[in-house]
């Protein structure tokens, strides 16, 4: 699965009537199946490279590897492919920068550079005042930009955005250092575990923030 999946579940979400963003979390990520593809490439990567007496274009090639037999497994289901095929883009990138560079550290790259793309994308969004959750929400919802000219939804749309800057933020906070310092294993460990369930927690508290507030809640200024 790519850092930031295409179809994101607050457009499914943000409704009176909807209990809240678990159903379409769960699309999201792409079900159990879709964790596995996010998690098993840095976590093979890891231990190929234990394995195969730290030689890291081999167990880059075994990592993106492992995403094709994802990808395949889908398409033997008749089930949807853009998450494998989104994985399996970021895996050939890593691993051919690994090949270039022999460093294990740089099969981590492409994702620590499209992390600070995205923290970079959100923060220039609420700067120019088009807050790029308002824009994913509403334009799905084909509800036009009138959101713009009402400040309670500004306000909230921003204030979801900074969730978004902060998630990729935190990332680049915990493995930079860790990438500069070439530790592998704990820069694997890192995206995993910062990978699924902290997009999760993004979902959620953006949901808290942008769901329909009650009739009696007061505008806030953006």
């Amino acid at each position: 699965m790519s850092e930031h999946p295409h179809h994101h579940p607050l457009v499914q979400s943000t409704h009176e009537d909807d209990p809240g963003p678990g159903p379409a979390l769960h699309e999201a990520v792409g079900g159990p199946l879709g964790i596995a593809e996010s998690a098993a490439p840095a976590v093979v990567f890891v231990i190929a490279y234990s394995i195969a007496g730290q030689t890291a274009t081999t167990s880059a090639i075994i990592a993106a590897a492992i995403g094709v037999l994802f990808a395949i497994g889908r398409i033997a289901r008749k089930e949807t492919v853009q998450f494998a095929l989104a994985g399996i883009g970021g895996l050939a990138l890593s691993a051919f920068v690994v090949s270039r560079t022999g460093k294990a550290e740089d099969f981590f790259l492409p994702g620590l550079l499209l992390n600070a793309g995205y923290a970079l994308g959100y923060l220039i969004s609420i700067i120019v005042r088009w807050p790029l959750i308002g824009v994913i929400v509403e334009t799905a919802t084909g509800r036009g930009t009138e959101w713009r000219e009402d400040p309670d939804r500004m306000s909230r749309y921003s204030k979801a955005s900074w969730i978004w800057v902060g998630l990729f933020s935190l990332r680049l906070l915990v493995q930079v250092p860790l990438y500069l310092a070439g530790a592998v294993f704990a820069l694997g460990i890192a995206k995993t575990a910062m990978g699924v369930p902290l997009f999760a927690v993004g979902i959620y508290l953006s949901w808290l923030l942008i769901r329909t507030p009650p009739v009696s809640a007061a505008p806030a200024r953006p």
